[in-house]
């Protein structure tokens, strides 16, 4: 039996310090907008954001206090999932859009739920399996379909959340033993499914071209049917797919070492478009210049170092499978987001966690953490 310590004080603080920043980054970033652009009250969106960290925060507490080990049983292991499966059909019929189920008082949206849930599962799973993980009938066809379904659901309108979710089942099964030849066939067979999902849809194949071939030389030379160009520029949803990104560059390098100072940022007022969600890491850039970001980076080096250390500490393999998946799925989804806004990957909408806004994002985030810091308690 493990020896149960006191509260990893340096990962709660962290935490705690990490959500009130993104609150106040979300204010400075909505508060015109939230009156020009959706005719809200200039702390509309803060005031939302606040209520969904509260109950982040309880979350967090909640599953702090709950013993992780009573997490490795089917019903959790397959409940969580299965509750997935069934909302994402029902957020793309509801709002294909957005992906969100209104609630009344605000929104939710399955995908977020899919992270936490996908790594309980695959924590159980691969826990259960390990003396049998490379075993293709029994472990690896059961959860290929299960995570492909998943996958899926999510890809046909969230295909950034779907490769969070692919990048940490992939780490995950590879911790856990996975033959390597086995791991680089998934790698294949996902990237051909990324490939096609990206294909699929007009302004998703857009936004690769453009960042790799802007001016369509490269398409002009080798597309000897003339269907490509017609068929990327047929996207009816933006008419310029590098707009973001060059007004996230910019707002990003015009803050400079020590920013143009909180609230003083220019191009959240109508150039930089989801200014207090996808691209509020430009925001920050601007505002708190490089200091800023630095702070912020350092935050998520905690975060990961934290992890990190309880993943190596935890002496069962659930904990340890727990711990890794829900690393991954924080930093990854970090680093994912700051190399969209630094223009150094295609365009494509991610919550930065903890910071940008978005309730669902936020509270699911939290409950993860509050999970691991149930595991960090049990370490010995």
């Amino acid at each position: 039996m493990s020896k149960r310590v006191s509260m990893d004080w340096t990962l709660f603080f962290t935490i705690s310090i990490m959500v009130a920043v993104g609150l106040v980054m979300i204010y400075s970033a909505s508060s015109i907008t939230a009156e020009s652009r959706y005719n809200k009250a200039p702390y509309y969106f803060i005031v939302m954001q606040f209520g969904w960290a509260v109950v982040g925060f309880i979350a967090l507490m909640l599953f702090r206090r709950f013993d992780y080990r009573r997490l490795r049983r089917p019903e959790w292991a397959f409940g969580p999932i299965g509750v997935v499966l069934f909302l994402l059909p029902i957020a793309y019929f509801v709002d294909p859009r957005h992906r969100w189920i209104p609630l009344g008082i605000g929104n939710i949206q399955p995908s977020e739920l899919a992270k936490p849930a996908m790594v309980i599962f695959l924590a159980y799973f691969l826990t259960w399996r390990q003396a049998a993980i490379n075993n293709t009938r029994f472990t690896l066809r059961p959860a290929a379909l299960l995570l492909g379904l998943l996958f899926l659901l999510v890809a046909i309108a969230d295909l950034g959340t779907a490769v969070v979710l692919a990048v940490t089942a992939v780490v995950m099964f590879y911790v856990a033993g996975l033959d390597r030849r086995l791991l680089i066939t998934a790698g294949a067979l996902a990237l051909v499914c990324m490939t096609i999902a990206i294909a699929s849809k007009p302004y998703r194949l857009r936004r690769v071209v453009e960042m790799v071939d802007p001016t369509y030389e490269k398409v002009d030379r080798y597309d000897f049917t003339a269907k490509i160009k017609p068929y990327i520029l047929s996207s009816a949803t933006v008419s310029d797919t590098g707009y973001q990104a060059r007004q996230a560059k910019i707002a990003h390098g015009s803050g400079g070492v020590f920013g143009l100072g909180l609230m003083h940022g220019r191009q959240k007022h109508f150039y930089l478009p989801e200014s207090h969600t996808d691209f509020i890491y430009a925001v920050i850039g601007e505002e708190l210049g490089l200091w800023g970001t630095g702070a912020l980076l350092f935050g998520y080096f905690i975060v990961i170092w934290r992890g990190i250390r309880i993943f190596l500490l935890t002496p069962d393999d659930f904990g340890r499978m727990l711990a890794l998946g829900f690393v991954v799925a924080i930093g990854f989804q970090a680093l994912f987001n700051i190399t969209v806004v630094l223009g150094l990957g295609p365009t494509k909408g991610i919550p930065l966690p903890m910071i940008s806004y978005g309730g669902s994002a936020l509270m699911t985030t939290l409950a993860s953490l509050g999970i691991l810091l149930n595991i960090s308690e049990n370490v010995g």
